[in-house]
């Protein structure tokens, strides 16, 4: 099955179509398609957020649709950034100023700063609606730290390690990630139509 990847970021659609491999579902993202749509997101969960990327892909291609709507949930800011995790800085800000964003804010709270990722993947064909949710429990560190992955990496370090997600590799990562997960159970309830 041609499964269409509702994302733009080249990150991402590297994660999921490594998810994908040696399964009957090819994954297409809209990078690859040189799609560059613009959906606006104005749900209030991420799972209303990665149905309304779906629907609206779905409404161009009349195919099926992966999409995501994940974020940064922080205990100490009562769970911001949440839904505005890629906009928390402000509109057009970069990864870098939603990291200073989150620092800032953090610096005069007592640490730990415990957060988690958590990511909802959605299908949808048109008909049918498949959601799977993933979470990865951690915490926010105070300096930007590594060279890989991207949006929070830097700052967030996974329960039972001493690095932060960037400083990983790319495989390490796609073991653990909230992504990873909600896209693994996702590809398990596909499998099983």
């Amino acid at each position: 099955m041609k499964l269409i990847f509702a994302t733009q970021n080249i990150g991402k659609a590297k994660e999921v179509k490594a998810i994908f491999a040696n399964t009957s579902i090819d994954i297409i993202s809209l990078y690859d398609l040189g799609n560059n749509i613009d959906i606006e997101e104005h749900g209030k969960t991420f799972s209303e957020n990665a149905f309304i990327k779906a629907q609206t892909v779905y409404d161009i291609y009349r195919e099926p649709v992966a999409a995501d709507d994940s974020g940064l949930s922080i205990d100490q800011l009562d769970g911001r950034p949440g839904v505005y995790s890629a906009r928390y800085a402000g509109v057009n800000c970069t990864y870098e100023d939603n990291n200073l964003k989150v620092i800032n804010e953090l610096k005069a709270l007592s640490e730990p700063h415990k957060a988690k990722f958590i990511s909802c993947a959605v299908f949808y064909d048109g008909k049918n609606k498949i959601e799977a949710f993933g979470e990865l429990h951690g915490k926010i560190i105070l300096e930007q730290r590594g060279m890989h992955g991207f949006g929070y990496d830097p700052i967030f370090i996974p329960d039972g390690y001493n690095q932060t997600i960037s400083e990983m590799d790319f495989e390490e990562k796609n073991k653990i990630s909230h992504r990873a997960q909600s896209f693994n159970l996702l590809k398990e309830k596909l499998l099983d139509l």
